[in-house]
């Protein structure tokens, strides 16, 4: 297989290509069902149940992934295929009383949908050929996101073989899409790039408390699931104003978190995993001087984070390798 390294930084994309634009923030056209829990015209901020035993081991698990090197892949007398060279890796972050990252995956791979498509062995790794649905970027990213989430479930799964009398409660960084078989399981999703909810419920969301949720709820898009909201105190602090001192104001959803579990499961469970998430989360809280997107980022995923990046490798000396690499094919 012959292939090219384009020259470009791969964070800048490739030397041509479409523009895209469009409002990142968009109302979201799910089929909701808002009276899950509670009745609509009722929704009110929750506190916590603090009568629910929360799970000795919480587990958080998440993954990253970098773009290597965009390619191209060539073939007699047909038109160079693209592709990406990246690197991802999933870990797990146990918390029992200390905190430790459990397991990391580090994979690296060739996404492309060119059928002649073989692994690229370079000096410093090597990428796997892994066939993507289309040639677009955004099919060649999706088909590295599946393959990061595929290498998440496998680390919970045999986390849990390992330890199956754990009890345990595992949070996965992002959306449940593809992991809500998982048992006692919660997606986490600290970036809001939809409104699901109509103005009355929304309101709700903007008038939680540090440490209070929202009534969960049912929605349905290609995919169900049920969610509610949970804003977070600021450095993991219990929210509590010492008296005589009045609450600051704060943005409408600063240390708003959505989180979701399986629609498969009866409302008592759905209540129970919200209640458990609203008493383990704001302790692990981020602080602003610690963590950009404090207080969303949780000081576990935030420094499993760190760590993923690092068993990354370095990506000017891999992009160099791959250079070196197309080379010798040419």
């Amino acid at each position: 297989m012959t292939f090219s390294v384009d020259p470009w930084d791969p964070s800048y994309g490739v030397a041509f290509g479409e523009e895209m634009t469009g409002d990142p923030l968009h109302q979201s056209t799910a089929e909701l069902n808002l009276d899950l829990e509670m009745p609509t015209d009722r929704w009110q901020p929750m506190a916590a149940d603090d009568d629910v035993p929360a799970p000795s081991t919480i587990l958080f698990l998440d993954g990253v992934r970098r773009i290597d090197a965009r390619v191209w892949l060539h073939a007699d007398d047909a038109q160079p295929a693209p592709g990406i060279a990246a690197s991802y890796a999933a870990g797990l972050v146990c918390l029992n009383g200390t905190a430790r990252v459990s397991d990391v995956v580090v994979e690296r791979g060739l996404f492309t949908a060119a059928p002649e498509a073989a692994d690229i062995d370079s000096r410093h790794g090597r990428y796997v050929a892994r066939k993507a649905a289309g040639p677009g970027m955004d099919q060649l990213s999706l088909s590295l996101q599946q393959h990061l989430s595929e290498a998440e479930v496998r680390l919970a799964l045999l986390f849990r073989a390992a330890h199956p009398d754990a009890g345990d409660l595992l949070f996965v960084d992002g959306p449940l899409r593809g992991r809500s078989h998982l048992d006692r399981t919660i997606g986490y999703i600290k970036t809001h790039h939809t409104t699901y909810l109509p103005p009355a419920q929304a309101a709700v969301v903007t008038a939680l408390r540090p440490g209070q949720r929202t009534p969960a709820f049912t929605m349905g898009t290609s995919w169900r699931r049920s969610s509610w909201y949970l804003r977070l105190p600021a450095g993991g602090s219990t929210g509590v104003v010492p008296p005589g001192q009045h609450r600051p104001v704060q943005a409408p959803w600063a240390g708003v978190v959505r989180l979701e579990c399986s629609a498969d499961l009866p409302l008592p469970e759905v209540r129970r995993l919200a209640t458990l998430s609203a008493l383990v989360l704001p302790p692990l809280a981020s602080s602003p001087h610690k963590h950009p997107r404090a207080p969303q980022n949780l000081v576990p995923i935030g420094g499993l984070e760190r760590e993923l990046r690092r068993r990354l490798g370095d990506q000017q000396l891999l992009f160099r390798s791959l250079a070196a690499a197309a080379r010798a094919t040419s």
